[in-house]
């Protein structure tokens, strides 16, 4: 928004003052991933920028950090395991979460505020203690009787249990300005449930569920508390081969693969961005 002509001293003063701030806090948060970026093509194996970097020569710069992941055999392991759980456990959360979305949309349902608080549970609860809570629930001495900790499906389902809540959220969120009179009009016109949910309901609240689902993808990709207790050797994921390496190997690698996460998460959160103003564009929300 431009300033106005007519607008005085003290408006023109926090004018420039606000976007001050909104900048300086900007760099505060920007800063750390701006520092990672440039060391990650440093040609050598420091975590610091080298004179020949300061002077933007050629020879300071390198690619050796990205083609050690290539030849990594533990990073290729582990970017195969986070695609692998990721994709696995947002399936999963997007399910239970667009149904639960769902149920909790009926204005007969009782207890909505409390069955609602139990959903988002997950993320008000410090993620170390439902890191130790699914480790003991999954342990075959203690909870479920079935020795899930340390398989792919352990990891799976707690990192579901983390990335349900946002589903729920974004989806809830959609079926706001959802108007019911069209499952009535089509219950009108004969269709079943299953058909009134599939060419009614989910065309109308997609986006909300594919933003969920992006959310709930992020959540499992970035998340190193939970695989630290649940997850063995083999399902070692990215995050929790970048901690293993902060402590017992130290190398620019990590620097280049949390680069290459970077990209990723700007990607994901782009699209995420589009399939919400996609939302508001249908429910008559304008800017």
């Amino acid at each position: 928004m431009a300033l106005p002509s007519y607008a005085g001293p003290v408006e023109r003063t926090w004018y420039y003052l606000y976007r001050f701030i909104c900048a300086a806090i900007f760099m505060f948060l920007i800063a750390p991933i701006l520092v990672v970026i440039p060391l990650s093509f440093n040609a050598e194996p420091y975590f610091t920028f080298t004179p020949e970097m300061l002077r933007f020569d050629p020879k300071g710069y390198s690619l050796r950090w990205y083609a050690d992941i290539i030849n990594n055999d533990q990073w290729l392991h582990s970017i195969k395991n986070s695609f692998l759980i990721g994709i696995a456990s947002t399936i999963v959360a997007t399910t239970f979460g667009t149904l639960a979305a769902l149920g909790l949309s009926r204005s007969e349902l009782p207890a909505k505020r409390l069955i609602m608080a139990v959903l988002i549970s997950p993320m008000i609860v410090p993620l170390i203690i439902s890191a130790a809570a699914m480790f003991f629930f999954y342990s075959a001495p203690f909870g479920t009787g079935f020795a899930l900790t340390q398989t792919y499906t352990g990891v799976i389902l707690a990192h579901a249990a983390l990335g349900t809540p946002f589903v729920v959220i974004t989806v809830t969120a959609t079926l706001v300005g959802f108007d019911k009179n069209l499952i009535r009009a089509s219950n009108s016109l004969g269709a079943d449930s299953v058909t009134t949910f599939f060419r009614v309901i989910m065309p109308l609240i997609l986006p909300g569920v594919i933003s969920g689902g992006l959310f709930a993808f992020v959540t499992s990709f970035d998340e190193v508390v939970v695989v630290l207790f649940m997850a063995g050797f083999e399902q070692r994921t990215i995050p929790r081969q970048m901690w293993a390496g902060i402590r017992e190997q130290i190398s620019p690698t990590i620097l280049a693969v949390a680069t290459l996460l970077i990209c990723l998460s700007t990607i994901l959160l782009a699209t995420i961005e589009m399939l919400r103003r996609r939302n508001e564009r249908l429910r008559g929300v304008t800017y």
